[in-house]
């Protein structure tokens, strides 16, 4: 398996894919209801699973392109890394986010060396922790501020669509393989 550190580092600001749909992916925020975020990561978190069960879920399709397993690795950690935010923004005023640098994570985590039969049901179970902080949100908790070290600034319901964008834009990367 090649060396996670063949991967270059994702520089780009994806803020953007709140004000107009992703050309890669389709997704599109505005079309999003925030009260169906929950069961959308849920959905989402059921098709890693197919492609975690795929014979290919280890292979990268290039050496300097993530396997399915590493993706989804970087997926669950991006659910527990949103959960986290998440509850932050419920429970403080508009706090400012702790710098995560994914490629960091990526590295020290070992996502290469990750068995995809570990990290299926880890993704469901972030996924789910998560979904379910979005599920309890209500009435005017879906405006409480959060910003970024950047400062981005979010809400919890742009933070969620924003968080939403990001699993669904990486099931699309590993669209090439052949899910059971």
């Amino acid at each position: 398996m090649s060396s996670p550190a063949e991967i270059a580092p994702d520089t780009k600001d994806w803020t953007w894919v709140l004000d107009r749909p992703c050309a890669e992916c389709g997704f599109d925020a505005g079309a999003i209801e925030r009260v169906d975020l929950g069961a959308m990561i849920r959905d989402n978190a059921a098709a890693w699973q197919r492609v975690l069960a795929a014979p290919e879920a280890t292979q990268r399709p290039e050496p300097t392109v993530w396997s399915p397993t590493e993706y989804a690795a970087h997926v669950r950690d991006v659910h527990r890394m949103f959960f986290g935010r998440v509850g932050l923004m419920l429970s403080e005023d508009d706090p400012t986010f702790a710098n995560w640098d994914q490629d960091e994570t990526a590295l020290a985590e070992r996502y290469d060396l990750q068995d995809p039969a570990q990290v299926a049901p880890e993704v469901l179970a972030a996924a789910d922790e998560v979904a379910s902080a979005y599920d309890g949100v209500a009435g005017e908790e879906w405006q409480r501020p959060g910003r970024r070290s950047n400062g981005a600034v979010f809400t919890v319901e742009s933070l969620g669509r924003y968080h939403l964008h990001d699993v669904v834009h990486h099931l699309w990367d590993v669209r090439w393989v052949d899910a059971p």
